[in-house]
């Protein structure tokens, strides 16, 4: 039996069927992706018609999200800090 995959804690609170094993890449469905940034379905929907959402792909009919796409999407919707402030002088 192959070991389970360490769960990133974003993930550790979504259905088993988020996960994935056999070193696939998790995916996530888009009902659990707006569970996640707790925001209604309808948004996430309306974001992709305006290409404002991260990345999704069809597996047969449904949406999918991987991961690692989100994430990368996260990281590119943060906030840059105010010039003079602490944080941008280490670069956080």
């Amino acid at each position: 039996m192959l070991p389970s995959p360490e769960v990133p804690a974003h993930l550790s609170v979504m259905t088993t069927s988020a996960r994935t094993t056999g070193g696939l890449e998790p995916m996530l469905s888009i009902e659990e992706l707006a569970e996640y940034l707790a925001l209604p379905v309808r948004t996430l929907y309306d974001w992709r018609q305006c290409g404002r959402g991260p990345r999704a792909i069809h597996v047969g009919r449904q949406l999918r999200y991987f991961v690692c796409d989100v994430q990368a999407w996260l990281e590119e919707q943060r906030e840059v800090p105010p010039a003079g402030s602490p944080k941008a002088a280490d670069g956080r």
